[in-house]
């Protein structure tokens, strides 16, 4: 209940994440079948990046400003775009960053008529920000709960096909089991959906249990996507993050193998930078 996520908005792990979400979601544009998309630690949605909170840490400054408005290869950028044009739509200039839209906006911005969107958020004051943003949208639900109840009983939608986004603040020390035991509950309710699972490059021993989680609840087909600029450690900030994507679209590894190089070389980084990129569960 401390975490507040506008201390990180625009982060390296927001990178990563919202690179990640847009490709999935273009994917799911693909059939005409409406989806949903279930949020499941929202936070607040759009984030003011000219605040005292993100000025105090300058975390976006690593992330989205380097790679807003950066020179890139024009198939990254036709891979990039569904994700910096929200961002361009929320700031006034090509390099400039006044404002960052969080995974809610993102997703938002990238719904069609029929889609729906369902954010749950369980600190009070982000919680109030969040319901206010959405106000009057009819494709928007926003609840004031726990997100690990959400993945029990928010599935299966009834639109039978999209993406749950995980994305907690791991700063309870069992965490990760928490997320295991969650998502598995969902999964088990909602086998066909794409789940999408962030998570810090901080320990290493709980990651790998997670996965072994996973696969030993009969999960398949898991992608494995981190990216870093240095090592990071249980007392040190985070500098790397990852995603475990189960379900993942048959294009996502194709387009990650393109994203993920060009933005290690945008982000920069020190000894243990790099990315990567394999199936962790086979299908």
């Amino acid at each position: 209940m401390n975490y507040r996520h506008a201390f990180h908005a625009g982060n390296l792990g927001d990178v990563l994440k919202h690179a990640v979400l847009a490709r999935i979601i273009v994917y799911l544009q693909k059939k005409d079948k409406p989806f949903r998309v279930i949020d499941t630690h929202a936070g607040i949605g759009l984030y003011d990046l000219t605040s005292d909170e993100t000025q105090r840490t300058g975390e976006w400054q690593r992330g989205i400003g380097k790679v807003y408005g950066a020179e890139m290869p024009e198939a990254v950028r036709t891979l990039l775009a569904p994700w910096l044009d929200v961002v361009a739509a929320h700031n006034t200039g090509t390099h400039t960053l006044e404002r960052y839209p969080g995974s809610p906006v993102l997703t938002r911005s990238l719904l069609r008529k029929g889609d729906r969107l369902t954010l749950t958020e369980l600190h009070p004051a982000d919680f109030q920000t969040l319901s206010a943003l959405f106000a009057g949208d009819y494709q928007v639900k926003t609840i004031h709960l726990d997100g690990w109840l959400a993945l029990n009983g928010f599935l299966p939608p009834k639109e039978k096909r999209g993406l749950v986004i995980v994305d907690p603040a791991y700063e309870a020390t069992d965490e990760f089991d928490r997320m295991s035991e969650a998502v598995i509950k969902g999964w088990k309710k909602w086998p066909g959906g794409i789940y999408a699972l962030w998570y810090p490059l901080k320990d290493r021993t709980a990651i790998e249990r997670m996965f072994e989680a996973l696969e030993g609840a009969g999960i398949r087909n898991v992608l494995r996507l981190e990216l870093a600029t240095g090592i990071s450690t249980k007392t040190s900030s985070m500098l790397g993050s990852g995603m475990a994507i189960i379900n993942p679209p048959f294009t996502l590894q194709g387009d990650m193998k393109q994203i993920l190089p060009w933005l290690k070389t945008a982000l920069g980084g020190a000894e243990g930078s790099g990315w990567t990129l394999e199936q962790q569960i086979a299908e």
